[in-house]
């Protein structure tokens, strides 16, 4: 398509209206962003343009609400923010970003060209910094590139394994005041892109060989991870699993891509996995990986992880196959269009008729999760709240469709474990890089995206004193958040750590308890905020909180501060290491006692 006036004539831009008619024709809505002193020219535009633009209170914000956006719409999240030391507040989200599979595009500005070299006013080597932890970047030095760049740039986060991509660009080129930042409009229909070329298609020869070790298993799992969700492959999953009859795990980046309330679902595996799920793979004979990089989070000490397991990767990036642990059949594409082609397969394959009779593996799991539930001791009257607690009455009192940020931290862990999600792109949380303050911004992000929705950032106390000033931009932007803040006065996991494995020396982890004053911060900042210290309170205010729908609201949850996640792996560990609730140990130990005497009793027969 070539811009035009009535008469015909080509349409001429400058760089910066270039810039934002690119993001128009890119379907963009929403820039979250921040400005500055190289990307000012491109801020003049955007006064007359149809797409919206949210002030955020720290470039850090600007880059985890397009990453909430991205998360919760499946569009790319885009953030715009100026040189130097903005460019290197964008750093955090950008390897976020890359770690999780996020798709984003940043838009950085960055010194006129001739003076970038000569350390000028907020200079750095924005693309140099970047490099690690961007799918690609690029440096425009021409104007009249800017449309194709923008095309790329989006075709690049949006196709393959999805990333964060910058496009940084000079000041000169979208100064309106410049000359030669002005040329004739042209969109480009055609990419050009040598080298870059997915794999989106997985070979026939691959599915079949899955399908083959599918319909030999008797002992099988479905490990799947947030591939799965980045691919919309969700419908497909289900499908897959009604055909085989196969229990699957979803992991933390995965939670909601196969319903919590299905027969089949066994929860969240890893560190702070459930004991069902983290013990389903260790005994498995096939563990089928969908969209999952096996992740030291899930595997624990890798030697250790499924010992008796043959391993059917799918993954559309092939440097993810082998790189942790060798796959016995390798399937390169998109997890969606793959796994519609393996259950078309096993459907010609004669299933679900011709299962193998796994009753003996259907009967062993469902032991373990009638013997090790997820659990907790309640508060007495008096104490205070139990993390759990409040996760559960969230979650029981909110739309069943809720989306939900955590933070990271224990808060994380008691939300993956406790909320049931049953829906699909409902949960919002940092896996790879596990950044603190994620939360809140990554929620107005969702928000933004989704206004209809409700949108609950599940926070602890030290998460929130990082990023709290964005309750700032939803107050102002009208984008009606709401904060469960679960105050435990300490850096929860750090000191469950310290607690366990260095002998209670507790050291730096203590917040304080009483400051700052959260209800009064919150209400400063433009939200509804209320402060929830009994059992009885919390029904009454978080039903408050859902009502309030104009303005961000923050209920500040007092809870006991010695509360640990369990289960838990220690680090290095083998999953068969795992350490249940101090009220399940004496029958975890039994088990094993039992497991050991029956391998022993084995071992003597086959010597005899």
């Amino acid at each position: 398509m070539t811009g035009s006036t009535d008469t015909d004539k080509p349409l001429r831009l400058n760089g910066g209206q270039a810039l934002i008619k690119a993001l128009e024709m890119e379907g963009v809505e929403v820039v979250f962003g921040y400005p500055g002193g190289a990307i000012l020219p491109v801020y003049d535009p955007i006064l007359d343009a149809g797409l919206r633009h949210v002030l955020v209170r720290h470039e850090q914000g600007a880059g985890h609400m397009a990453e909430g956006y991205a998360h919760a719409t499946g569009k790319p999240g885009v953030c715009m923010v100026t040189s130097g030391p903005a460019a290197t507040n964008i750093v955090t989200p950008l390897a976020d970003a890359m770690l999780d599979s996020v798709p984003m595009v940043c838009i950085t500005g960055q010194v006129a060209l001739g003076s970038i070299g000569t350390d000028a006013f907020q200079e750095c080597d924005t693309t140099g910094i970047t490099r690690s932890v961007t799918k690609h970047n690029f440096l425009v030095t021409r104007a009249e590139d800017i449309p194709r760049i923008i095309r790329e740039a989006f075709h690049i986060a949006t196709t393959g394994r999805p990333g964060p991509v910058l496009v940084d660009i000079p000041k000169n080129i979208v100064d309106a005041n410049n000359p030669d930042a002005y040329f004739d409009w042209e969109w480009p229909e055609e990419l050009d892109l040598p080298g870059y070329h997915p794999n989106v298609t997985p070979s026939i020869e691959s599915i079949e060989a899955a399908a083959e070790l599918i319909m030999a298993a008797e002992r099988p799992v479905l490990y799947v991870g947030g591939g799965v969700l980045k691919s919309r492959g969700a419908q497909a999953l289900l499908e897959l699993v009604e055909l085989t009859d196969i229990p699957v795990v979803t992991t933390l980046m995965a939670r909601g891509a196969f319903p919590d309330s299905h027969e089949l679902c066994l929860g969240m595996p890893g560190m702070h996995g459930n004991y069902t799920a983290v013990t389903a793979i260790q005994r498995s004979d096939l563990l089928i990986a969908m969209g999952s990089r096996f992740d030291d989070r899930v595997t624990g000490k890798v030697g250790a992880f499924a010992p008796d397991a043959k391993i059917v990767h799918f993954d559309i990036d092939p440097a993810e196959h082998g790189k942790v642990r060798t796959p016995d059949v390798s399937v390169v594409g998109d997890c969606r269009i793959s796994m519609e082609l393996l259950n078309e397969e096993l459907r010609t394959a004669g299933l679900p008729g011709s299962n193998p009779d796994r009753s003996a593996w259907r009967q062993q799991v469902s032991g373990w999760q009638e013997k090790y539930p997820l659990t907790y001791e309640q508060s007495k009257d008096g104490e205070l709240l139990k993390p759990q607690y409040v996760i559960e009455r969230l979650r029981d009192l909110s739309p069943k469709d809720t989306i939900v940020a955590s933070g990271v931290g224990q808060h994380q862990m008691f939300a993956s474990q406790y909320w049931e999600f049953n829906h699909p792109y409902t949960w919002l949380n940092s896996g790879g890089l596990g950044t603190m303050g994620f939360s809140i911004p990554a929620a107005i992000g969702a928000k933004a995206g989704l206004p209809d929705r409700t949108v609950w950032a599940i926070d602890g106390d030290g998460c929130f004193q990082m990023t709290a000033q964005e309750l700032v931009t939803a107050s102002v932007e009208k984008i009606p958040v709401k904060i469960a803040l679960l105050n435990n006065s300490y850096l929860g996991m750090v000191r469950q750590w310290q607690s366990l494995f260095y002998e209670e020396r507790l050291s730096e982890v203590h917040l304080g308890y009483d400051v700052p004053d959260y209800v009064m911060w919150a209400e400063s900042m433009g939200c509804v905020a209320f402060r929830v210290e009994d059992v009885d309170e919390v029904d009454e205010v978080i039903a408050k909180a859902n009502a309030i729908n104009d303005r961000p609201v923050v209920v500040e949850f007092r809870c006991h501060a010695t509360e640990n996640v369990y289960p838990m792996v220690p680090a290095g560990g083998s999953n068969d290491d795992l350490i249940v609730d101090p009220s399940q140990a004496d029958l975890l130990e039994a088990d094993r006692a039992a497991d050991r005497e029956r391998a022993e009793a084995i071992e003597a027969g086959a010597q005899a």
